[in-house]
């Protein structure tokens, strides 16, 4: 039995995996919570999730997932607001 899926699919699939994969990073301390990579790694997930409900929209996820977004973005500027005043200092 062979699994057919859309691009949409492969999509949310790399997107599950990108923030699952932060997350998993983040719990073995290879990661800073704070830091871009992990903020990027959500940003870009939730994304491809977001991508994924082309195929059958979902209201819950698509909430989550932009959710998803605006805490990542917010974390990304708060990120360069921080190393901006540090430089100034």
């Amino acid at each position: 039995m062979a699994l057919e899926l859309a691009w949409y699919d492969w999509v949310g699939l790399l997107g599950t995996v990108m923030i699952l994969g932060g997350f998993a990073l983040l719990q073995a301390g290879k990661l800073s919570g704070t830091g871009l990579v992990y903020q990027l790694l959500n940003l870009f997930g939730a994304t491809g999730v977001l991508v994924s409900l082309l195929g059958t929209f979902n209201l819950s996820v698509f909430l989550l997932e932009a959710a998803w977004i605006a805490v990542s973005l917010y974390g990304i500027m708060r990120s360069f607001k921080a190393k901006s005043k540090a430089t100034q200092a």
